[in-house]
C-alpha cells in the first residue's frame, strides 16, 4: 500500500504549477479587431407642400335659444300636452291651466264694454243736439260745456272698457302656454292639478325648451394664439371676423380629423385675466337630431393662410430638453444633427418651420444609435400614403 505523499508535497507542486499557467496562459495571441462599415439606416426624403397650420381649443356646445317656460297667469294645471324630451316645433301647445277664472272675466268686461259704447252713443247724440242749439242760441254756454265733457267721459270709459277688454282677452290667451322656439322640451316640472304661480321665479319653471338646429360652440383660445392672429392681421395676410368669415371645424369625442364646419361668429371683448383665454363662438349647422348643449367638442381654427412647409413623420424627430432635432445624412453619407422648429400636424405629418429643406434624406431609424460625423449605409424608405400623398401635391 502506497504511503499517501505530504501535503506540504502538493502544496508545493501547486504553487509551482500556477506562474507556469499565468505565463502559458499570457502567450496567447490577442485576434485584431475587425474593422465595422458603415452603419445601415433607412432614409425619408422631406417633402414640401402647401398646408394650412391649425390653432385647437376645447370647447362646449351652447343652444342658440334657451327658453325657461313660465306660467303668465295662475291657476290650476289642467293638462301637459307634450312628451317629455320630445322635439317640439313654435307655437306648440305644451301647458293648459284652468281657463273658467279668465272666460269669467272676459265675459264681465265685454259686458262693460257694451254698456260703455251705449253710453258713449247717447253721448254723441246728446253733444250733436247740443251743436244745434248752440248755433240758434237757445242753449247757454254752461250747457253745452257740460254737453261736451259728458261726452269726453264717455269716450274714455268706452277706452278703459276696451282695454280691460283685451286684458282679459289676453289672460285667456296666457292659459294656454305654447312654445316660444322650436327645439327640443325637457321634462314638465309640475303636473296636472296643481297650482301654478304666475312670474319668474325659479322655482316656478314648468319646463325649458332649447333650440337644436343650428348650435353654437364656445371655446377659450390661448393668448399665444390671438397674439399669432394679431401678428397675421396686421402683416396683412388675416382678416378679422368682421371682416371675413373664418371657418371653424370641431369633431367630438368619439370623432377624429374634424368632420364638421361652421364658422366663428364672436369673440369677447377681453382676455380673462385668471385664465390668459379669449372667448370665442362658432356656429354649427346640426347633423343629429340627438345633438344637445353640453358636448364636448375640440374645435379647430387656420392660424393663418396656406403656406409651403417642409413636412416629417414623427418618428423621425427626436427631443432632448425640449429641443426638437432630426438626423440628415449628408452627400458623403456622414449624418448631421439639425435643430427644427415644429408645427402641428398635417396629414398625419409633422410642419417643420425651420431647420431642414426640401428633398434631404432624413434617417428613420436606429436614432439611438447615432452620433454627429458618423458614417451611413443610407437605405431608402418606402413612405406611407399621406407622405405619398403629400410628394404628388394631392
Amino acid at each position: 500500500m502506497l504511503a499517501r505523499p505530504p501535503w506540504r508535497f502538493l502544496l508545493a507542486i501547486l504553487t509551482g504549477a500556477l506562474p507556469v499557467a499565468l505565463v502559458c496562459s499570457g502567450c496567447k495571441k490577442t485576434p485584431p479587431v475587425q474593422k465595422q462599415g458603415p452603419l445601415p439606416v433607412n432614409v425619408i426624403a422631406a417633402v414640401e407642400k402647401e398646408v394650412t397650420e391649425w390653432d385647437e381649443f376645447t370647447g362646449r356646445t351652447e343652444a342658440v335659444e334657451s327658453v325657461d317656460i313660465h306660467a303668465r297667469v295662475s291657476g290650476y294645471l289642467q293638462s301637459v300636452n307634450f312628451k317629455a324630451g320630445a322635439l317640439v316645433n313654435a307655437g306648440d301647445l305644451l301647458f293648459v291651466i284652468d281657463p273658467r277664472p279668465y272666460q269669467a272675466d272676459l265675459d264681465r268686461t265685454t259686458a262693460d264694454l257694451e254698456r260703455g259704447e251705449a253710453q258713449l252713443k247717447l253721448a254723441e247724440i246728446d253733444f250733436k243736439r247740443a251743436q244745434e242749439l248752440r248755433q240758434k242760441g237757445v242753449l247757454s254756454p254752461e250747457e253745452f260745456d257740460q254737453k261736451a265733457a259728458a261726452l269726453k267721459q264717455a269716450q274714455a270709459v268706452g277706452r278703459s272698457a276696451k282695454a280691460a277688454k283685451d286684458s282679459a282677452a289676453l289672460n285667456i290667451d296666457f292659459t294656454q302656454i305654447k312654445s316660444p322656439i322650436a327645439g327640443r322640451v325637457s321634462n314638465e316640472r309640475v303636473t296636472v292639478g296643481n297650482l301654478v304661480q304666475a312670474g319668474s321665479a325659479t322655482d316656478s319653471v314648468l319646463t325649458t325648451v332649447v333650440s337644436t338646429d343650428p348650435i353654437y360652440v364656445y371655446a377659450d383660445a390661448d393668448e399665444n394664439s390671438i397674439l399669432r392672429f394679431m401678428q397675421a392681421h396686421a402683416a396683412g395676410t388675416r382678416k378679422s371676423m368682421s371682416e371675413e368669415q373664418v371657418p371653424a371645424y370641431i369633431q367630438l369625442a368619439n370623432e377624429t380629423d374634424f368632420p364638421h364646419e361652421g364658422a366663428l361668429d364672436f369673440a369677447d371683448n377681453r382676455i380673462d385675466p385668471t385664465t390668459g383665454t379669449l372667448r370665442i363662438r362658432g356656429v354649427f349647422k346640426t347633423w343629429d337630431a340627438l345633438l344637445t348643449p353640453g358636448f364636448f367638442v375640440r374645435m379647430r381654427v387656420p392660424a393663418g393662410p396656406k403656406v409651403k412647409a417642409v413636412l416629417l413623420e414623427d418618428k423621425m424627430i427626436s427631443s432632448q430638453q425640449g429641443v426638437k432635432f432630426v438626423y440628415v445624412v449628408k452627400p458623403d453619407n456622414t449624418i448631421e444633427r439639425r435643430n427644427l422648429q415644429t408645427g402641428s400636424l398635417f396629414e398625419g405629418m409633422r410642419i417643420v418651420r425651420e431647420g431642414i429643406k426640401a428633398g434631404e434624406s432624413v434617417v428613420s431609424t436606429r436614432l439611438q444609435m447615432l452620433q454627429p460625423g458618423m458614417p451611413v449605409m443610407p437605405v431608402v424608405e418606402t413612405p406611407k400614403p399621406a407622405e405619398r400623398a403629400a410628394k404628388e401635391g394631392k
